[in-house]
């Protein structure tokens, strides 16, 4: 335990060298990543690099993960849409940082996953977040719209209704590209247009859409 203790350590060290911001610093201090993860895999769960969950999917590397929330700005009371939950562990982040006064809701379309992000919220006690098992090109407009949306799952554009469901001046962040290779890539809402900025290549799983059964 005391070695996984040092590798969260260093990495919130070395994350605060680089300047990322301070509240997100903080949420992965107080986020048990290890619980996010299969038992196999809890001992690495603090090596910086992406481990695997269940269904094919995987858990983003830490330095991603923070990356992302960096870029997106996040703060409290902010009402956040996340796509992709995964096992939740970036949704717990995220709770963490708009606080009681903020909301996260996430959308998971694999059936197993939001079971098990459902169960590590429960764990948490987290209550700031919702998550949907539900198509995320769809978004969730029932409550738009947010401050702020990310993407934990590769696209090769940003879904039209996700920008529709975005506040203005809101942000938007998202690996676009092809299936093996996306670029980060941050979008700003201003009116009817988005400002884009771009921050390197990454590799995400994709983004799924649902199966329409005729």
């Amino acid at each position: 335990m005391d070695e996984i203790y040092n590798q969260k350590r260093e990495l919130s060290e070395q994350w605060r060298n680089e300047g990322i911001n301070e509240r997100i610093i903080q949420a992965f201090l107080a986020t048990p990543r290890e619980l996010f993860v299969p038992p196999e895999y809890k001992r690495e769960a603090y090596l910086d690099t992406a481990l695997p969950t269940i269904q094919g999917q995987t858990i983003s590397q830490p330095s991603t993960i923070v990356t992302m929330l960096h870029i997106l700005d996040i703060r409290k009371e902010h009402k956040v849409l996340e796509i992709g939950t995964g096992t939740g562990y970036q949704a717990a982040l995220m709770s963490h940082i708009v606080k009681n006064e903020g909301k996260v809701i996430s959308i998971e379309i694999i059936p197993e996953l939001v079971k098990e992000a459902r169960k590590n919220m429960k764990k948490l006690h987290i209550t700031n977040v919702t998550i949907l098992e539900k198509d995320g090109n769809e978004g969730h407009k029932e409550e738009a719209p947010y401050d702020r949306i990310i993407l934990a799952a590769a696209c090769q554009e940003i879904p039209p209704k996700l920008i529709k469901q975005l506040k203005e001046e809101g942000i938007i962040v998202a690996p676009i590209g092809q299936k093996t290779q996306q670029t980060l890539v941050k979008g700003a809402k201003r009116g009817e247009k988005i400002n884009y900025e771009y921050f390197g290549s990454y590799q995400f799983v994709p983004l799924v859409k649902k199966q329409i059964v005729k």
